[in-house]
């Protein structure tokens, strides 16, 4: 079974220049380990590539239920300098949201 990444947890998000910070926090904290195995900074990089041309590192904030990415040549530039409608981060947050992912577990 699928699902969007929306009905299992939600998003904060900051920028900072041209990097962007993504944090998804699982809902519940038995969703917790079935996002960490699923959505990877890999499996971001692609859903957001269009967006992100750098590096999606991820971080895993457990005492949260959170993963944190940190998304490099994201913002078009940053906010101040980019010709783009909406560069902020909040932006990919909804983006990130929308992901797919297996709830079985098996990962990609």
């Amino acid at each position: 079974m699928k699902k969007k990444l929306y009905e299992l947890a939600h998003c904060r998000a900051g920028d900072k220049g041209n990097t962007s910070i993504l944090s998804l926090i699982a809902y519940r904290d038995t969703d917790y380990p079935l996002l960490c195995r699923m959505v990877t900074a890999d499996s971001v990089k692609r859903h957001l590539g269009h967006v992100i041309k750098g590096k999606v590192t991820r971080h895993e904030v457990p005492n949260v239920g959170a993963l944190q990415f940190v998304c490099e040549q994201a913002l078009a530039g940053g906010v101040t300098t980019s010709l783009a409608m909406d560069a902020h981060g909040k932006s990919l947050s909804y983006a990130l949201l929308e992901m797919e992912i297996d709830t079985q577990g098996s990962s990609d």
